[in-house]
């Protein structure tokens, strides 16, 4: 009939976060951040690993450039699993492993994967050299007591952005964490009114100009980039 098909269906509870792997050695699967437990699972096939943890996964990315799976947990620990290798008993799988004082809530990893950026429940943001294990810079500002919070990065204009808590919207330079721009939301603060932003270099297509877009209930607002 006129319903759209779907592809495959997994029933999965209490899931916290999810992540599609890109990278061609396990470009059929995904992953998702349960309480205690990482759930791999292949689409094709059906197979699943799993992959016991101490906290619950709020946030995950999966590398391009290798089939690295990064989790962000709400004890504040980060760490990384190369989903090739089979399950094995304790957390000896565990390779990178960073930890923040408060949960973390988001993760993000730069284009050339050496650098790690995670946000937590402090409000914290921090910039992580995966190849090194220690923290490179931090992006003071952000405003975060209980919420699970995105992070925005834009390379090709060097910027970071992120709503906090309090509603307003903080732009950071990539480049020496400095604090560029505060933009307070059109309506008075509140949990159900933060805003969703997302900022594009090319707003409206390929000759398009750079830009925030910004919602906000059922306001739609947007901020030009000078």
């Amino acid at each position: 009939g006129d319903r759209p098909g779907m592809l495959c269906s997994f029933k999965i509870s209490t899931a916290w976060s999810c992540a599609w792997c890109l990278n061609p050695q396990a470009d059929n699967c995904f992953s998702t951040g349960l309480t205690r437990r990482v759930l791999v699972t292949n689409v094709v096939t059906g197979h699943r690993q799993t992959f016991g943890t101490s906290s619950d996964v709020l946030a995950q990315q999966f590398a391009t450039q290798t089939p690295v799976l990064y989790n962000g947990c709400r004890s504040g620990e980060i760490f990384s699993i190369d989903v090739r290798q089979r399950n094995r008993k304790g957390q000896s799988w565990k390779a990178i492993r960073l930890f923040h004082d408060s949960a973390v809530t988001s993760i993000h990893l730069l284009e050339a994967e050496h650098y790690l950026m995670a946000a937590d429940m402090a409000g914290k943001i921090k910039l992580w050299d995966l190849r090194t294990a220690k923290c490179v810079k931090e992006y003071k500002g952000h405003h975060n007591e209980y919420a699970i919070l995105p992070l925005h990065v834009n390379e090709e204009e060097g910027l970071l952005t992120a709503v906090g808590q309090d509603c307003y919207t903080r732009i950071w330079s990539l480049q020496d964490a400095h604090l560029l721009r505060t933009i307070p939301s059109p309506y008075p603060s509140s949990k159900d009114a933060i805003p969703s932003v997302v900022f594009s270099s090319r707003l409206g297509g390929s000759r398009g100009v750079p830009g925030l877009l910004m919602a906000v209930k059922q306001d739609l607002y947007h901020f030009s980039y000078n």
